[in-house]
């Protein structure tokens, strides 16, 4: 009876850091065209609703007009949101907000069906590439090319097929030579 306990402890100790984990890459995303955020402002029916980022990252909301997420953490756009409702109109605004949908990922080159995908948290390369119907028969699969939504300068970087795929990225899948 004490073994059978203290397995139960041991496996729930090496629980928690994976729980912690899991929730660390939400709290640094950060936001960009494409996303769709809940924005609730408690007791403000008016102002509650989801937003879509436009092209610049930016979406509109009652009585402040256009806000700039792009580039923005969660907290970071509550924090925003509050500043911009606390001096005129809501005395004590309390604002969460969270990611509704990511931007989308964009796969091409030797899958079945290339075009514009969901994200999905967490999801690897291999995950993304079966979404798309999986490889052609000409396909590299060892490797895959990716250029970063977040990288300013767009360099293609050449990544294993097991790593994560982020919101926003352009996947290619290379052809084999022989």
């Amino acid at each position: 009876m004490l073994l059978c306990l203290s397995l139960i402890a041991l496996a729930a100790q090496a629980q928690a850091p994976e729980a912690a984990d899991a929730a660390s890459p939400d709290t640094a995303y950060r936001l960009g065209p494409g996303d769709r955020v809940h924005v609730n402002v408690f007791n403000q029916a008016d102002l509650t609703g989801d937003y879509i980022l436009d092209g610049a990252g930016r979406f509109s909301m009652p009585l402040i007009g256009q806000v700039e997420a792009a580039g923005l953490t969660g907290t970071e756009l509550e924090q925003l949101l509050v500043s911009k409702l606390k001096p005129d109109y809501l005395v004590n605004p309390r604002i969460a907000v969270r990611v509704q949908n990511y931007r989308p990922y964009y796969i091409m080159g030797e899958v079945n069906g290339t075009g514009s995908y969901n994200y999905v948290d967490g999801m690897t390369y291999l995950t993304a590439i079966a979404i798309a119907g999986g490889y052609t028969y000409r396909a590299k699969k060892d490797v895959v090319y990716v250029v970063r939504a977040d990288d300013s300068e767009r360099h293609e970087l050449k990544l294993d097929v097991s790593e994560k795929v982020q919101p926003g990225d352009i996947i290619r899948v290379a052809e084999r030579i022989f």
